[in-house]
C-alpha cells in the first residue's frame, strides 16, 4: 500500500500522547475559584478529554484580585453593552476592573485550539447569560460574558464551548473537530504558509466539509481558484473564517451518507460489487439511525486502506480526530 508522499504528508490526528492545548475555566479545573469559594470540577474534562487535551487554566474575576469567596455578580444594563456589577450592590462597576485582570493574558492564549468554560458565569459564559433590567427583570436578549466576548473578539476563530454543552453527544463530537480542525489549520498552514499547504489542507478536508456544509465547500473551493491572483495574506484569514464556519455546527445523517457516498465512489474499481453493496446498505442503515456513523466509516476506512488511492486516504473526514475517543459510537 502507497502511502502520501512525505512533503504532502498531514497527519489525520494526533495521538494522546501529543495532546492540543486547550483553555479551560479555572474552576472547571477543581480549583476552589468560584465565588463561594468553590470549584465546579469537571469529570469530563479532567478524566476523559486529558488524554487529548493539554489544559491551560483560568479564572478572570481571579486575575482582576476579587480573590474568593466574594459577592455574588451579575451583568445589568443594556444586552450591546453590559456592566458588571455586584449582585447584591447594583450600582459598583466592576467592568473596568475585571477587564483590566485579563486584558494582559489575553496574548497568552493565541497557541489555544479550543477553550472550555464554565456556564452561566457573567464573565465566562458562553453565549446565554442574563442581563438584568432596572426592575430585576432580565432582558430578553442573552450574552456571553465578558471575559468570553473579549476572548471571542481577539480569536474568532476559536472553538468555544460550555463544559455542560459537552455532555450532548453532538455537540462534543463537533467542539472536538473543531479543535482538531483549528489545530491542523494552524500547525500545518500557518506556520511558514504557502499556496500549496493552504490547497493541501482543503483537499483533505474535502468530504468533511461536504458532510457540514455543501454550500460552503462549493464556496471555498471557488475562492481557492483564484489563489494565484491573490495575497496570501489575505486570503488565508478569509479561508479560515469560511472554513470554520461552516464546520461549527454538527452534520446531520442526511449529509453525512451523501459524504460517505462519495467515499465510496472510490472504491467502485477496486472493490467488488457485493461488498460495495454491503457498505452501501450499511451507509443507509446510519441515515435511518439503525447503526451508528462508526458503522459505515469503519467499513470504508478497512477497504480504503487496502485498495483506496494516496487522496482517499489522506482525507481527515475518516478520521478527523483520534478514534480511542469513541465519538462517532453515538447513534447521531
Amino acid at each position: 500500500m502507497n502511502s502520501p508522499r512525505r512533503e504532502d504528508a498531514i497527519e489525520l490526528h494526533r495521538e494522546p500522547d501529543e495532546r492540543i492545548p486547550v483553555g479551560l475555566s479555572a474552576c472547571l479545573a477543581g480549583q476552589p475559584v468560584r465565588f463561594n469559594g468553590g470549584a465546579s470540577q469537571s469529570k469530563l474534562c479532567l478524566q476523559q478529554l486529558s488524554k487529548y487535551f493539554s489544559y491551560q487554566t483560568f479564572c478572570p474575576e481571579m486575575a482582576a484580585g476579587f480573590g474568593t469567596p466574594r459577592p455574588a455578580m451579575r451583568l445589568v444594563g443594556q444586552p450591546d453593552s453590559p456592566t458588571l456589577t455586584y449582585s447584591n450592590r447594583p450600582g459598583v462597576n466592576l467592568s473596568a476592573r475585571l477587564r483590566q485582570g485579563f486584558a494582559g493574558k489575553l496574548d497568552q492564549f493565541a497557541e489555544l485550539d479550543g477553550y472550555i468554560l464554565m456556564k452561566n458565569s457573567p464573565s465566562c459564559g458562553l453565549e446565554r447569560i442574563k442581563v438584568y433590567q432596572p426592575s430585576g427583570y432580565p432582558h430578553e436578549q442573552r450574552v456571553s460574558g465578558l471575559f468570553t466576548a473579549a476572548l471571542k473578539a481577539q480569536y474568532p476563530q476559536l472553538p468555544l464551548e460550555e463544559e455542560g454543552r459537552l455532555h450532548d453527544a453532538k455537540l462534543c463530537e463537533n467542539f472536538i473537530l473543531r479543535v482538531y480542525a483549528h489545530r491542523n489549520f494552524r500547525v500545518d498552514v500557518l506556520d511558514q504558509p504557502t499556496p500549496k499547504k493552504l490547497i493541501t489542507f482543503h483537499s483533505r478536508y474535502k468530504y468533511l466539509l461536504m458532510a457540514h456544509n455543501q454550500a460552503a465547500y462549493k464556496s471555498l473551493g471557488k475562492l481557492l481558484a483564484n489563489i494565484d491572483r491573490t495575497e496570501l495574506d489575505q486570503l488565508l484569514p478569509n479561508y479560515f473564517a469560511a472554513f470554520m464556519e461552516a464546520i461549527s455546527k454538527p452534520a446531520d445523517a442526511r449529509n453525512h451518507s451523501n459524504a460517505l457516498m462519495h467515499v465510496l465512489g472510490y472504491l467502485k474499481n477496486s472493490v467488488p460489487s457485493q461488498a460495495r453493496q454491503n457498505i452501501e446498505s450499511i451507509i443507509h442503515q446510519y441515515r435511518q439511525g439503525i447503526v451508528p456513523l462508526v458503522a459505515p466509516l469503519t467499513l470504508l476506512n478497512h477497504y480504503i486502506r487496502q485498495y483506496g488511492n494516496d487522496y482517499i486516504r489522506s482525507q481527515y473526514y475518516l478520521s478527523p480526530y483520534p478514534e480511542s475517543l469513541g465519538l462517532a459510537n453515538r447513534l447521531f
